[in-house]
């Protein structure tokens, strides 16, 4: 398995996006989410500041879709379609980034990742997190 304790690298499936990526806590912090958008993406992601995600290459080529409270904020290549990263509307000064996007992750070796409750999420229902 990959070391963490240093940027790690992150590309899409076609080469066009790399990240450099300063995790929070390595793999540690991987975990899906059960909302109506992310249980169809299936992607898990770990999390990063948002001064530890740097776009190396294909900026370009990144598109952006945003649903519901428009707080989430979720990066794909154009090109292949791979889900790079997320702004978190669970906590908007955090990075979700593909953590099968990342160069030497296994996921044979990191499954199972946990999950977290995106259907009733507190945004949803007016109340404060």
């Amino acid at each position: 398995m990959r070391d963490t304790s240093q940027p790690v690298k992150a590309t899409c499936h076609c080469g066009a996006v790399e990240l450099r990526v300063a995790l929070t806590d390595g793999f540690a912090t991987a975990r899906r989410c059960d909302c109506s958008y992310c249980r169809r993406r299936g992607a898990p992601a770990v999390s990063a500041p948002l001064d530890g995600l740097e776009i190396v290459k294909g900026r370009e080529k990144l598109t952006l879709y945003q649903f519901g409270t428009n707080t989430a904020q979720h990066h794909f290549c154009s090109v292949c379609g791979i889900y790079m990263f997320h702004r978190r509307r669970s906590d908007p000064s955090q990075y979700g980034v593909n953590l099968y996007a990342i160069e030497g992750a296994e996921p044979k070796e990191l499954e199972p990742v946990g999950w977290v409750d995106g259907v009733n999420h507190p945004s949803d229902a007016g109340t404060a997190s």
